[in-house]
């Protein structure tokens, strides 16, 4: 499984207008597309952040939908986004939410690491910290993307509420701390966000 994510900034008074247009019309021509598996829409409106996530069975059906969809998203995007970054991702491990409650939140982390170490920082996701993010109460599903020539890969943890977000915190932090130093990684970001969607198709 493959995944692209847009990361907008911009004017919080303007991120509501962005929401809806990406609920309506940008999911009407995601679902279009061959090949498309789904999507997460998070938002943090106090700051006046959105990310998007969708998914592709493979690397040519994404690559073909960024290709017919760009125009398009860059307008749906532009009254509200002042910068717009674009990344393109292998799924490593992934527990997607069958079904996500209002009031949902998701914390994400991006990591960098050396393109060497890329095995490495796959097999620690993969095994210590998927399965403890999995064992922290509240949480209801954990994505986590490498592009390893690059170096970087992202860790997405969506809880059921506010409540679980927070008491997660301290957990996480350890966790992080852990993981870093056993994949030989360093922490770029870590933010969180309001789930808007998040929706798996087919066999996703």
């Amino acid at each position: 499984m493959f995944v692209r994510t847009v990361y907008a900034v911009g004017d919080p008074q303007k991120i509501d207008a962005a929401i809806e247009a990406l609920k309506d019309e940008g999911r009407m021509l995601l679902a279009a597309q061959p090949g498309y598996r789904g999507m997460g829409l998070f938002a943090d409106r106090e700051l006046g952040k959105l990310s998007i996530g969708t998914w592709w069975d493979s690397e040519k059906a994404r690559q073909d939908s960024d290709d017919a969809l760009h125009t398009r998203r860059s307008e749906l995007l532009r009254p509200f986004a002042t910068a717009i970054t674009i990344d393109n991702w292998e799924v490593i491990a992934a527990s997607r939410p069958e079904q996500t409650p209002t009031g949902a939140c998701m914390r994400m982390s991006r990591l960098d690491f050396d393109p060497m170490d890329a095995d490495l920082a796959a097999e620690t996701m993969r095994g210590m910290v998927m399965d403890r993010l999995k064992a922290i109460p509240g949480v209801i599903g954990v994505a986590m993307f490498m592009n390893r020539s690059a170096g970087r890969s992202s860790i997405g943890v969506v809880y059921r509420d506010r409540t679980a977000l927070a008491q997660s915190r301290g957990p996480v932090a350890q966790l992080r701390d852990e993981a870093v130093g056993k994949a030989h990684s360093t922490v770029r970001s870590v933010e969180e966000f309001e789930v808007i969607i998040t929706e798996s198709v087919g066999d996703s």
